[in-house]
């Protein structure tokens, strides 16, 4: 008797030799990829999961090819609606009471029909006009067994993919996580409340409510926004909307959500974001992106990096936060980097296009053999979404020329430019100063994996060690009063903390000290007689 995984392998087989995809299941190891159009076809017709794990490939420069990625984002997430009478068995079985108990209306014909829910339209019967997202009947089963058949194929086949930079059955395990939070409506349930009281402050966002009484793992129940999708721009013109504003604040309510709160909402496209009374609502809280403050302070010091066009720091980010999948030759990433980046800063930050920009760095980073946290290339794909949103509404307007005005915003910077680029440089002394430079860290994995060979020559060297030791110690001291010279410039020229007569405490306390330190450093030095 021929099981289901035996079953839907067969299908898999047949469709994938169909459009000429036959290299993904060919145990004969041929040589040639499938063409991209045939394999989203294929990837089409086999159903919501493969549309899906499509969709998210999408998202991931650092996997496939531009070609790929390309007719990918062309996957469409339509299918046919399932009848009414299978929708209310769900609901039915999800809180003990048919659909019609519940609500004075309910439209049987769904809004939209995905591969995972489709929605419907309702009313409550306190009159509130609601959204209605209802999970497909047994769609968690299918999946699963899509699943268990694409990590056999992957099994057998896996000596295909070595060259790539990540392992495909760990990208399948992770996009299959990935997808039973997106099963399980509770999650989405408090993704919404979440965003809600992170942007209950700002005034030009507006997060639709839930009703818990109608919300499960497999329903989800929420204010219906009549708006106006940001892509119809004529209907916002008619409105009298200003554009340009409602660009820059689309902009800076997306900064907010990555470099403060660290959670996002991770697929702003022209679909899930509508303006009402002046109003930015997200809609569709499904994928949501959470990035860790250490994520935050390595984006925030990747775009300081940029607007002082210093790829050294630039590259030690990327490595640091990073997956090393082989060996990194740094030297090569800096040719490769400055390469790339010459002709985008070399111009105007403000002529910066983003989306390009990010393609050839991922390219660059996979062909180094450095694999990025999904959490940041889930901003990556959000950023260029943001960035074909803003190019609709504002031509003018370029998310550089907010993103780098609101990174120092938010570090304390000051407005004059002269001292903004002090700030920046003091900003980056400081952290860099203060730590272990990366370069260390990197000599040690070296000298731990075994690729480094350090041959040394003993030759009377008690004497100029400890010389050596005394002046490292000095060098060492030095940098730290240098450090607090900086900081408390940093500190009077802000502002920060008490004053006296118009100057910070802090800051005159921080220059004292700093005093006293270099002084018993130079009588240090004097008496030594090495000055």
């Amino acid at each position: 008797m021929v099981n289901k995984y035996q079953k839907r392998f067969r299908e898999i087989i047949k469709i994938f030799t169909k459009y000429g995809c036959d290299f993904l299941i060919d145990f004969k190891f041929k040589k040639k990829f499938p063409d991209p159009v045939n394999l989203k076809c294929a990837f089409e017709e086999l159903g919501p999961t493969f549309v899906k794990i499509g969709q998210i490939l999408s998202t991931r420069p650092d996997i496939l090819s531009k070609e790929y990625i390309d007719e990918f984002r062309k996957l469409q997430d339509n299918v046919s609606p399932v009848s009414f009478e299978e929708i209310n068995s769900v609901f039915t079985s999800e809180f003990n009471k048919c659909i019609d108990e519940c609500f004075l209306n309910f439209s049987k014909k769904p809004l939209a029909s995905a591969s995972i829910a489709q929605v419907h339209k309702a009313t409550l019967l306190d009159g509130r006009s609601v959204i209605v997202k209802i999970q497909r009947p047994h769609i968690a089963e299918k999946m699963e067994v899509d699943i268990h058949v694409i990590k056999k194929i992957l099994k057998l086949v896996k000596g295909k993919f070595e060259t790539l930079p990540i392992d495909p059955y760990e990208a399948i395990d992770e996009i299959w996580q990935g997808s039973k939070q997106e099963l399980d409506f509770k999650i989405e349930t408090n993704n919404i409340k979440v965003f809600s009281e992170n942007n209950s402050d700002v005034a030009f966002i507006y997060t639709p409510y839930v009703v818990d009484e109608f919300c499960s793992s497999k329903v989800l129940t929420l204010e219906k926004i009549k708006g106006i999708k940001i892509d119809n721009i004529d209907q916002l013109k008619d409105d009298d909307y200003d554009l340009d504003d409602l660009a820059k604040k689309l902009a800076l309510g997306f900064l907010k959500q990555v470099f403060k709160d660290g959670f996002f909402h991770g697929d702003p496209h022209p679909g899930n974001i509508l303006i009402k009374d002046t109003k930015i609502c997200f809609i569709d809280f499904g994928i949501m992106g959470n990035l860790s403050s250490s994520l935050r302070i390595a984006l925030n010091d990747a775009i300081v990096a940029l607007a002082l066009q210093d790829i050294n720091k630039l590259i030690n980010i990327f490595l640091s936060i990073g997956i090393r999948k082989g060996f990194v030759d740094k030297n090569s990433l800096y040719i490769d980097m400055k390469y790339v980046l010459d002709s985008y800063v070399n111009t105007s930050l403000s002529n910066i296009k983003i989306s390009l920009m990010l393609e050839d760095v991922f390219g660059l980073l996979k062909k180094h053999n450095i694999q990025l946290p999904k959490d940041l290339t889930l901003v990556m794909k959000s950023l260029v979404l943001l960035e074909s949103n803003l190019s609709m509404l504002s031509p003018n307007i370029n998310i550089m020329d907010i993103a780098i005005p609101y990174v120092k915003d938010n570090t304390n910077f000051m407005e004059n430019m002269s001292l903004n680029e002090l700030s920046l440089k003091g900003y980056t002394f400081l952290k860099d100063g203060l730590k272990i430079p990366s370069t260390l860290v990197e000599l040690a994995d070296n000298l731990i994996s075994g690729r480094t060979t350090i041959k040394m020559e003993h030759k009377n060297l008690n004497k100029p060690v400890a010389a050596l030791n005394k002046m490292i110690n000095r060098m060492v001291f030095g940098l730290v009063v240098s450090a607090i010279i900086v900081s408390s410039a940093l500190i009077l020229a802000s502002n920060v903390g008490p004053q006296i007569s118009g100057l910070s405490i802090i800051g005159v306390i921080g220059f004292i000290v700093s005093a006293i330190f270099g002084l018993w450093l130079l009588i240090s030095i004097l008496k030594s007689g090495l000055m």
